[in-house]
């Protein structure tokens, strides 16, 4: 069994309770208040700048051109594209660009990136994608769910462009690109090395949850 396929298996019932939070059901049966939708636009807006970072921290640590080119690509693409889609909700939602630009992190949002940027900085390139693996690849698994449960999840008048990007075969592409480089990176690896990442994955996906919790239900600074 590949790493990835243990990981998936360890990591099983923290995303089936991912899947069934109320936050993601509601982006595929159009029931998601909008004012949670709102929150998670803002924060997850605040999130892909230092998620961004992670990517061009990969292009530091990787061993070859190939994955230097990779991993550039995701850091264009989240800036120039997935970043782009929070602009234009924001516009849709009436959000204006300097409110975007100025939302303060949630406690859970800054301690979830705290946790990543502080694993890539001081932790290898397998670390590194080990810990934000889990925010692409439980993404690619929820848009893919809600688009076979709900077949009209991606028309919807404001939820569905958000379905559209996440189940494209583009981005499950670059999320397959990343499990795969994983697979590769940990050949030979100890017990004990492998421990380590495991702890890292389950940890991001944890806080994956605790993100959503978060949006949906608000939760700041209690003083």
């Amino acid at each position: 069994m590949k790493f990835s396929q243990q990981l998936n298996v360890k990591v099983k019932d923290i995303w089936e309770k991912i899947h069934q939070h109320p936050f993601v059901v509601g982006l595929g049966s159009g029931a998601l208040p909008v004012e949670s939708f709102i929150r998670y636009m803002k924060q997850d807006y605040v999130f892909l700048i230092d998620y961004s970072k992670l990517f061009a921290l990969g292009v530091v640590k990787a061993r070859d051109l190939d994955t230097m080119t990779f991993f550039a690509k995701l850091l264009h693409d989240t800036l120039n594209g997935e970043m782009e889609l929070h602009r234009t909700y924001a516009a849709k939602l009436g959000i204006t660009h300097q409110e975007l630009e100025e939302t303060k992190p949630s406690p859970i949002n800054l301690a979830y990136t705290r946790y990543m940027l502080n694993v890539a900085q001081n932790g290898s390139l397998e670390e590194l994608i080990s810990s934000l693996l889990p925010c692409m690849w439980s993404y690619r698994e929820i848009s893919t769910m809600l688009a076979d449960n709900y077949p009209n999840s991606s028309e919807h008048p404001l939820y569905g462009e958000w379905v559209k990007m996440y189940s494209s075969n583009e981005f499950g592409s670059l999320a397959m690109w990343l499990i795969d480089l994983l697979d590769w990176l940990v050949e030979g690896k100890s017990e004990r090395e492998l421990a380590i990442l495991t702890d890292h994955f389950l940890t991001t996906s944890r806080f994956e949850y605790m993100f959503w919790d978060m949006v949906y239900e608000g939760g700041d600074w209690p003083v």
